[in-house]
């Protein structure tokens, strides 16, 4: 039986860690090195950075953040945020990241997904979604930059051709229930994994222990991924996992 991740992520604007609901209202959560570095220690199985105003600003990853970042680390560490060509990878490879998110840009240009995983494999490619749910399509749609602009992608289409097209896995953001804390978004997960053979990473609306327990136990994820209630230490990580292992889900 695999075991199931916990990974705390950092969302990263002007070199600090800042979080949201459903967002929007981004207020500060703190240092990214700091903040790295403490999820290391608690136990976290990896980390993600997401520049999250990168593209929606139209500039590149803050290089100099992430290098520091990964000098604390010694879990996987994936970084997303401006990633824009092959050449973007490999620099934020470089600078120390196991694996790149990959959101914007590669709904823009599909190909991107397939460049990188012929590249370094498809491992190391990861497919950030961000869905929220449309009245009008009666299912999830996709949305870009950050989520302010909705695009023509379903999400059950979008997660089936960008693992065709070579993504190793798919990070899975519900825009309905980020920073609600209300749990995860168990049929917008089970629609997603339902048509995908990757892993899928489960992220927005994370509020305590027992959202955690219920995604793995329903089966809906591989991993789930929290911000907020890890960084406002309303709960941590290593209680999280002694939580949800006490319900019989196997964590690391």
């Amino acid at each position: 039986m695999l075991t199931k991740r916990i990974i705390p992520c950092l969302d990263v604007k002007e070199g600090r860690v800042v979080k949201g609901i459903q967002f929007l209202g981004l207020r500060d959560a703190g240092d990214p090195v700091d903040l790295a570095a403490f999820y290391d220690e608690q136990g976290a199985d990896e980390l993600v950075f997401l520049d999250i105003s990168a593209s929606h600003e139209g500039r590149e990853t803050m290089m100099d953040v992430v290098e520091e970042v990964a000098g604390t680390l010694a879990i996987p560490f994936t970084v997303g945020g401006g990633i824009n060509t092959l050449e973007d990878m490999k620099r934020v490879l470089r600078a120390g990241a196991d694996k790149v998110s990959v959101n914007t840009a590669a709904v823009k240009r599909p190909q991107l997904i397939k460049e990188g995983a012929d590249y370094f494999g498809a491992q190391c490619i990861v497919c950030a979604m961000d869905a929220k749910w449309d009245e009008e399509l009666g299912t999830w749609r996709v949305y870009t930059h950050g989520g302010r602009r909705p695009t023509d992608w379903t999400v059950t289409d979008w997660a089936r051709e960008a693992v065709r097209l070579g993504a190793g896995e798919i990070l899975l953001t519900s825009m309905d229930q980020d920073g609600a804390k209300t749990g995860f978004d168990l049929p917008l997960l089970k629609a997603v994994n339902g048509v995908v053979d990757v892993p899928v990473i489960a992220s927005g609306g994370a509020g305590e222990s027992d959202h955690f327990a219920e995604v793995f136990l329903e089966d809906c994820a591989d991993a789930a991924l929290a911000a907020s209630i890890f960084h406002y230490k309303e709960t941590s990580v290593a209680q999280v996992k002694a939580d949800v292992k006490e319900k019989g889900v196997h964590v690391r």
